[in-house]
Protein backbone atom coordinates (compact mmCIF):
# COMPACT_ATOMS: atom_id res chain seq x y z
CA UNK A 1 0.00 0.00 0.00
CA UNK A 2 2.81 2.42 0.91
CA UNK A 3 4.60 1.77 -2.40
CA UNK A 4 1.41 2.49 -4.36
CA UNK A 5 0.87 5.82 -2.56
CA UNK A 6 4.51 6.77 -3.11
CA UNK A 7 4.26 5.91 -6.79
CA UNK A 8 1.04 7.90 -7.20
CA UNK A 9 2.58 10.92 -5.43
CA UNK A 10 5.60 10.74 -7.72
CA UNK A 11 3.41 10.58 -10.83
CA UNK A 12 1.33 13.51 -9.60
CA UNK A 13 4.47 15.56 -8.96
CA UNK A 14 5.85 14.77 -12.41
CA UNK A 15 2.54 15.75 -14.01
CA UNK A 16 2.42 19.02 -12.07
CA UNK A 17 5.98 19.96 -13.00
CA UNK A 18 5.40 19.00 -16.62
CA UNK A 19 2.22 21.07 -16.87
CA UNK A 20 3.97 24.07 -15.34
CA UNK A 21 6.89 23.80 -17.71
CA UNK A 22 4.58 23.53 -20.72
CA UNK A 23 2.52 26.60 -19.80
CA UNK A 24 5.59 28.70 -18.99
CA UNK A 25 7.19 27.72 -22.28
CA UNK A 26 4.12 28.70 -24.27
CA UNK A 27 3.59 31.98 -22.46
CA UNK A 28 7.17 33.21 -22.69
CA UNK A 29 7.75 35.90 -25.28
CA UNK A 30 11.12 37.36 -26.03
CA UNK A 31 11.20 41.05 -26.85
CA UNK A 32 14.30 42.65 -28.29
CA UNK A 33 14.92 46.39 -28.14
CA UNK A 34 16.00 48.17 -31.33
CA UNK A 35 17.84 51.27 -30.13
CA UNK A 36 18.22 52.76 -33.61
CA UNK A 37 14.46 52.88 -34.16
CA UNK A 38 13.61 53.00 -30.45
CA UNK A 39 11.11 50.16 -30.61
CA UNK A 40 10.72 46.57 -29.50
CA UNK A 41 10.48 43.52 -31.68
CA UNK A 42 8.98 40.20 -30.70
CA UNK A 43 11.53 37.48 -31.37
CA UNK A 44 9.44 34.57 -32.57
CA UNK A 45 9.60 32.05 -35.42
CA UNK A 46 8.86 34.73 -37.99
CA UNK A 47 11.67 36.98 -36.76
CA UNK A 48 14.04 34.02 -36.59
CA UNK A 49 13.27 33.18 -40.24
CA UNK A 50 13.91 36.79 -41.22
CA UNK A 51 17.20 36.77 -39.30
CA UNK A 52 18.30 33.55 -40.99
CA UNK A 53 17.36 35.07 -44.36
CA UNK A 54 19.49 38.10 -43.53
CA UNK A 55 22.46 35.89 -42.67
CA UNK A 56 21.95 33.84 -45.83
CA UNK A 57 21.81 36.98 -47.95
CA UNK A 58 25.11 38.14 -46.43
CA UNK A 59 26.67 34.65 -46.66
CA UNK A 60 27.27 34.53 -42.91
CA UNK A 61 27.08 31.52 -40.62
CA UNK A 62 24.32 31.41 -38.02
CA UNK A 63 25.15 32.96 -34.68
CA UNK A 64 22.55 33.74 -32.04
CA UNK A 65 21.35 37.30 -32.35
CA UNK A 66 21.86 38.11 -28.69
CA UNK A 67 25.54 37.07 -28.96
CA UNK A 68 26.24 39.64 -31.69
CA UNK A 69 27.71 43.00 -30.77
CA UNK A 70 25.64 46.18 -30.82
CA UNK A 71 26.87 47.30 -34.25
CA UNK A 72 25.95 43.95 -35.86
CA UNK A 73 22.52 44.03 -34.21
CA UNK A 74 21.95 47.57 -35.44
CA UNK A 75 22.86 46.50 -38.99
CA UNK A 76 20.31 43.72 -38.79
CA UNK A 77 17.54 46.08 -37.59
CA UNK A 78 18.31 48.53 -40.41
CA UNK A 79 17.96 45.66 -42.87
CA UNK A 80 14.82 44.39 -41.15
CA UNK A 81 13.06 47.75 -41.23
CA UNK A 82 13.73 48.01 -44.96
CA UNK A 83 12.07 44.62 -45.65
CA UNK A 84 8.30 44.26 -45.57
CA UNK A 85 6.88 41.23 -43.77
Amino acid sequence: MYKTKRCLRSLFLIAAIGATAMTVGCAAHVRVYDSGYRDYHRWDDREDRAYRGYLNERHEEYREFNKRNAKEQEEYWKWRHSKPD
